[in-house]
């Protein structure tokens, strides 16, 4: 009964199958033979359609008999995706210009501001008395449904509540839908968020396809989707034959949750030399959150080579950045064991992790609707509510408000910054998924990593929270770029003139923007990662649609591809190297400050660090407790790779330091200069110098007079706050001269 996995779709006016199996489909356009899944019927409001008391049974057989039927899926035309531009919308009026018909797209989202054009649906005048609203698909076209929306509105309650569907070939003669003795009625949505389908009987072939809105809650107001396959142009055969379509051996399907588990063992199983399947801990309801390794040695973090991420399903209904790391998956094995010199190099020197679902509760909801089905919000949030993006401590207010104090990086360090005490108690607000991801992100020392999303189509970049004194991040550039070489790969994400999901593009056609200046948030996953850990951190937005259609999977695999392994790429840019200690021992935790950013990383485990640069030239230092700190210059070039920058560190006195300032009771110890003047240190690493010049002191007959005048002459400098190197200088001097020892200095 349930054997194609395919779900009974009982719509008011028809029933179908949503799914049947792709064995049987040569192409979109055919039909299909598909059996009905009876298993789920229970849980559906089974409605039959009654037109003038007659009752179709359109399909009753099957659902009797379990015998096969005929149909034509089809998918969306893309008004959600905007593959339909505004331009192939008409409407018979409109109350304002922001509730024009370019407003009319499914689950397009209001500003909230009245003074803009971005209103949350398409509203016709309420003076009209009939209002109309249709779509040129530019070619003969099978339509097979219709789906419908209210207005997107925190206040109003506005949705039509019944339609008519009427055709044309050219736009001035139109057909109503009817059964051949009425024009049918197609009934609408019940409230404003949850949209509604209704599929014809059969296909109708057209070009325009105009909805009448009949009866509606509210004001006229409404958002839609059309479904429909178009037709193959007679005239562009040439141009069908030679189009370039892919060949490879991917799984293009959306994947419930245990098809997902499936799909990943299986591409473990298929690559066992370069996987890893392991699990970050379990959701709120018990699934699994899996992720993959995939590298030439996994399981172990080999010195030198960089570890970068990339994670999706924050948001349960957007899945189309959980089915494109599944296809990213699959893509790295099979195209390593074919030798893809490219992958090779990319499996062998990077050790890749692939997070596809952080919120599995939530995309078990969303898929429970379907990809068309479901509403903006359904399965956003994980079961305890939690929005998992956002739910992260917020270390940016502390952070900046010692660096506006200017106690950053002296007395405030400008990386590792802690998080609040308290923040991860038991009873805390902390979800479950989201104390899996931090633990998992401490834990291995990434570099780089992306989050895919869904809603928008651009790339964002760090700070996410708004800061009104200084508005960008330490290494903006560097973010910058790094945004840019996902975007400009894309193949649409910088098209000129293509406009923003539901507001005017943000990013100006470049398809990057900083966060804070769009939509700027608290307790960001980005914001975290850069404040707290060694990984810069960037958010990918897929695509106006959170949950495409299947078939558009292979088209988004098409557009994200090349993207996807050019900013793995990246994780070689800028410096690289080791930490050792003159026995050549790691020297774990040591402190990498690059002049004039003011954002340092540390050494992991292996003494080795990475630090993400753009090319130029740069004064790299690096420090270590118990060792002398160490500069060098270091220059990153424009040709792959990064630059190897090796640092030897010798171990310093400070021990010794430290039992001669804990005999003078931690008191400054004055030090005897050459030049005759005196320098205290101080426990706290401060150096107060008291100095002399030769030229203030003139020259006396009298020692005596000498004496007096070089008094008068040495002024006390102001405090200087010295980095440990140059304390260990002055008490070097302290520990090299005989007569000041430990026994003299009592």
């Amino acid at each position: 009964k349930s054997q194609f996995q395919s779900k009974a779709l009982i719509s008011p006016n028809i029933v179908t199958s949503e799914t049947c199996s792709r064995e049987q489909v040569p192409d979109k356009t055919s039909e299909r033979s598909c059996r009905l899944a009876i298993t789920k019927i229970v849980s559906v409001k089974v409605r039959l359609l009654f037109i003038l008391n007659k009752m179709l049974l359109v399909g009753s057989s099957c659902l009797m008999n379990y015998v096969y039927v005929i149909c034509l899926v089809c998918p969306p035309l893309g008004l959600e995706s905007h593959r339909v531009d505004s331009d192939q919308l008409l409407t018979s009026s409109m109350s304002q210009h922001r509730y024009g018909s370019h407003r009319a797209r499914l689950n397009i989202q209001a500003s909230g501001n009245e003074d803009d054009m971005n209103g949350g649906a398409w509203c016709g005048n309420q003076e009209d008395k009939v209002h109309w609203i249709e779509l040129d698909a530019r070619t003969l076209t099978e339509f097979t449904g219709v789906i419908t929306q209210g207005r997107d509105d925190p206040i109003e309650n506005d949705y039509v509540t019944s339609y008519y569907v009427a055709f044309s070939n050219d736009s001035r003669e139109w057909t109503v839908l009817h059964d051949g003795y009425s024009e049918w009625l197609f009934f609408g949505n019940s409230d404003k968020y949850t949209p509604a389908m209704s599929q014809f009987v059969e296909p109708v072939v057209a070009r325009y396809i105009r909805i009448l809105p009949q009866s509606w809650n509210g004001t006229m107001c409404m958002r839609m989707e059309v479904m429909g396959c178009p037709l193959p142009d007679p005239l562009s055969q040439y141009q069908s034959q030679n189009e370039v379509t892919a060949k490879d051996d991917l799984d293009y399907k959306h994947h419930n949750y245990q098809d997902m588990e499936k799909l990943m063992k299986s591409v473990s199983d298929e690559c066992p030399n370069i996987t890893r399947l392991y699990s970050l801990g379990k959701s709120a309801k018990g699934l699994e959150i899996y992720a993959m390794e995939i590298t030439d040695n996994p399981g172990i973090h080999e010195t030198g080579e960089p570890e970068f991420r990339y994670t999706a399903g924050y948001h349960g209904n957007e899945a189309l950045g959980r089915e494109l790391l599944l296809l990213l998956s699959q893509y790295l094995c099979k195209e390593y064991k074919d030798g893809n010199p490219r992958v090779r190099r990319l499996v062998d020197g990077i050790r890749i992790h692939i997070v596809p679902s952080l919120n599995p509760d939530g995309h078990v909801k969303a898929s429970e609707r379907g990809s068309e089905l479901g509403s903006w919000t359904l399965g956003h949030w994980t079961e305890d509510g939690a929005d998992i993006f956002q739910n992260f401590p917020d270390l940016n207010s502390g952070f900046w408000d010692a660096e506006d104090k200017g106690m950053v990086p002296k007395l405030t360090p400008n990386h590792h910054v802690p998080i609040p005490d308290g923040y991860l108690a038991e009873n805390g607000p902390v979800a479950v998924e989201t104390r899996a991801l931090i633990s998992w992100m401490e834990s291995h020392p990434f570099v780089l990593g992306a989050n895919l999303q869904g809603g928008e189509r651009m790339v964002t970049y760090p700070f996410d929270m708004r800061r009104l004194t200084k508005e960008t991040v330490a290494d903006n550039s560097l973010f910058r770029w790094l945004a840019i070489s996902y975007a400009s790969t894309h193949r649409s994400m910088t098209n000129t003139y293509r406009g923003g999901c539901h507001t005017e593009d943000p990013t100006g056609g470049m398809g990057i923007v900083n966060r804070a200046k769009w939509k700027p948030i608290p307790g960001s996953m980005n914001d975290f990662s850069y404040l707290h850990t060694n990984c810069f951190e960037l958010s990918i937005f897929l695509g106006c649609d959170k949950f495409p259609h299947e078939s558009e999977l292979l088209r988004e695999w098409e557009h994200n591809r090349e993207a996807l392994l050019t900013l793995m790429e990246q994780v070689h840019r800028g410096v690289k190297g080791v930490v050792n200690d003159k026995e050549g021992n790691p020297i774990q935790n040591a402190t990498v400050s690059v002049e004039g950013v003011n954002h340092d990383v540390t050494t992991g485990e292996a003494g080795d660090y990475f630090r993400l640069l753009n090319p130029g030239e740069y004064r790299v230092t690096v420090r270590a407790e118990g060792y002398s700190s160490q500069t060098r210059l270091c220059v990153v070039g424009f040709e792959p790779g990064a630059t190897l920058c090796n640092f030897e560190l010798n171990k310093s006195n400070w021990d010794r330091i430290k039992q001669i300032m804990a005999l003078h009771g931690n008191k400054p110890i004055p030090l005897i200069t050459p030049g005759g003047g005196k320098t205290y240190v101080t426990r706290d690493g401060k150096v107060i110098s008291r100095v002399c010049t030769r030229t203030s002191v003139p020259k006396y007959s009298s020692r005596t007079q000498w004496k007096h005048s070089l008094q008068s002459a040495c002024t006390p400098l102001q405090t200087h706050e010295y980095t440990l190197a140059g304390v260990y200088i002055y008490l070097s001097l302290l520990l090299s001269r005989s007569s000041i020892s430990v026994q003299s200095s009592k």
